[in-house]
Formats: structure tokens, C-alpha cells, sequence
């Protein structure tokens, strides 16, 4: 059985690299130089300032967290533990449909140095999908899983279904239809299906649902057998604030459902607007702020 996490979990995932690496900064296809890498963390600290000045303005330090990248973020995590400011981290390479380690077998030291709240994979799996692929991955996280077991390490895990190419054209090529007529029941097939491989998460990060019923079915799923202390949290999927505000006021009220990881919706506008010159760092900072605060308010308020 997982640990388990139950208590409120609102994080701030800024963990983003190949996506941040190409959409903000043109980069694709290659590492960023040495100078570039400064950049690129600059603007994660904004990030990380926003957060900081969030908890000034009232969010509960105890109930929030931020999820951030070593390569990018290492000044961030550092100033976390230091600050005990819960920090969560990836383990996964990045843009990749297959999951593999960031850092192959030298996952573990990287856990170690940092000594994160709780580790994060972001694995793309559909019970639908290329089945050797699904057991390669299933077999790699269960590794992981004991690991993380063993060293009484909470575990974090990001799944994503994307539709494969039958099950899209069963509702006639329509991603809003797959979304709500096909996704939620391919989630609870995939949480089972990896349960079954032996990878036992304390917290599962998931897309959301739009139907209160589908939010509980996931959420059943993700504590069935005796896994009550498992922890199901919804992420943004750099959606709008408004589809993001849907679904959390669905999550909230659903039990099993401790919280969300909402990251480009709150920040992604804030960094732009930097880059391209129309705002000053700290007109930045304070969006993100804002943003955060904006939705941990809201979390809370359909939380009662």
C-alpha cells in the first residue's frame, strides 16, 4: 500500500521545460547554452516569487506546495528547504510519450540531494495505447515506486490519457468529446491497470472532469482496495481560468479529491508579458501572486 496524503494540496507546478524551453524562449531540438539555462531559471524565480508573495497575502503555508525542474529550478528547491516551504520535483525526461528517468539510474542521488515533499512522474498511458509500451513504463514506475517506499518518500503521479487515434475517431475526431464522453472512464481503466503493475501512488495529479459523478468515479478508483489515504489532485492542462475554475469547484466537493496543480493558467501570462517588455518583473511577480491566490481562494471557498 502507498503512504498516502490526505490533507490539502495546492500546488504551483512551474516543472515545465521542453514546453517552456520552445513556446517562451524559441529553443527546440537542443539544450539550452549556459546562458540561456540563466534565463530560463530567472524566469522561474519569478514564478517562485509569485508564490512566496502569495503566502504573504494569506495562502496557507501548510496546505501549499510548488513543483519545479532541478535543472531550472535548483535555486528554488534549495530556498524551499531552507524556507520549509514544501517543494515537490520531477523525476521524468521531458517531452517524451514514453517515461523514462530524467537522470537514469542516478534517480535516487537526485531525490536524496533535494529531499522534495513528495516526487512527481508525468507519465502519458491509455489502457487503449501500444500495450508493450505500457508495460515498459509500468515496470519502470513500479521500480520507482519501491524506491520511494522504501525511503518513506511520498510519491506524485501525474497521468495523462491522450486518445488514441480509434478512440478519437469514435466521437467523430471531437477532443470536447472525448474529454467528456471517453477520458473519465479511460482514467479509471489506466489508474487500475497501473495499481494492478504495482505502482502505488500517495497522490494521483490528474486531468479534470467536468461531471461531479465522473470526479467521484476517478477519485474511487484511485483509493479502491483499501487505499483510503491516496489522494487524487486536479491539474490545469494550461487550460482557461475558466475551465480550470469548473473543475475545481467539481474536485472540490468530491471526496478523495485533496486539491490541484494549476501552473500555466497562473503564470503564463505573467512571464509573456515580461519577455515582450508590456510589465516590469515585479508587475509579474505580482500576477503570478494574484493568480494563485486567486484559486487557492477559490478552492477553499467550495471546499467548506
Amino acid at each position: 500500500m502507498p503512504l498516502g496524503y490526505t490533507r490539502d494540496l495546492l500546488v504551483m507546478p512551474f516543472d515545465h521545460r521542453g514546453s517552456f524551453l520552445e513556446k517562451l524562449f524559441g529553443i527546440k531540438g537542443r539544450q539550452p547554452t549556459a546562458d540561456e539555462t540563466k534565463v530560463v531559471a530567472s524566469f522561474k524565480e519569478i514564478v517562485y516569487d509569485g508564490f512566496k508573495k502569495a503566502l504573504t497575502l494569506g495562502v496557507p503555508k501548510d496546505k501549499s506546495a510548488i513543483l519545479v525542474d532541478e535543472q531550472f529550478g535548483e535555486k528554488c528547491l534549495l530556498d524551499a528547504k531552507k524556507n520549509g516551504i514544501a517543494a515537490c520535483m520531477p523525476t521524468e525526461k521531458s517531452g517524451q510519450d514514453e517515461f523514462d528517468f530524467e537522470y537514469g539510474k542516478e534517480y535516487g542521488a537526485h531525490i536524496e540531494k533535494f529531499d522534495p515533499a513528495l516526487v512527481k512522474v508525468l507519465v502519458r498511458y491509455n489502457t487503449g495505447a501500444d500495450a508493450a509500451m505500457n508495460a515498459r513504463q509500468a515496470g519502470r514506475l513500479k521500480e520507482l515506486s519501491e524506491y520511494l517506499k522504501k525511503h518513506n518518500r511520498k510519491y506524485m503521479f501525474e497521468l495523462l490519457v491522450p486518445a488514441t487515434d480509434a478512440q478519437l475517431k469514435s466521437v467523430g475526431g471531437d477532443k470536447g468529446r472525448y474529454d467528456l464522453e471517453l477520458r473519465p472512464g479511460l482514467m479509471c481503466e489506466s489508474i487500475v491497470a497501473l495499481q494492478k503493475a504495482g505502482v502505488e501512488p500517495d497522490v494521483w495529479k490528474l486531468e479534470g472532469v467536468e461531471k461531479p459523478e465522473d470526479a467521484k468515479r476517478v477519485a474511487d478508483a484511485a483509493r479502491a482496495g483499501g487505499r483510503k489515504d491516496v489522494g487524487v489532485i486536479v491539474l490545469g492542462r494550461g487550460e482557461s481560468a475558466e475551465k480550470v475554475k469548473e473543475w475545481l469547484k467539481v474536485g472540490a466537493k468530491v471526496p478523495g479529491v485533496i486539491g490541484f496543480a494549476v501552473g500555466r493558467t497562473v503564470f503564463w501570462d505573467a512571464l509573456v508579458g515580461f519577455k515582450e517588455k508590456k510589465h516590469d518583473r515585479q508587475a509579474a511577480v505580482d500576477m503570478v501572486a494574484k493568480n494563485y491566490k486567486g484559486f487557492v481562494d477559490l478552492w477553499m471557498e467550495h471546499r467548506k
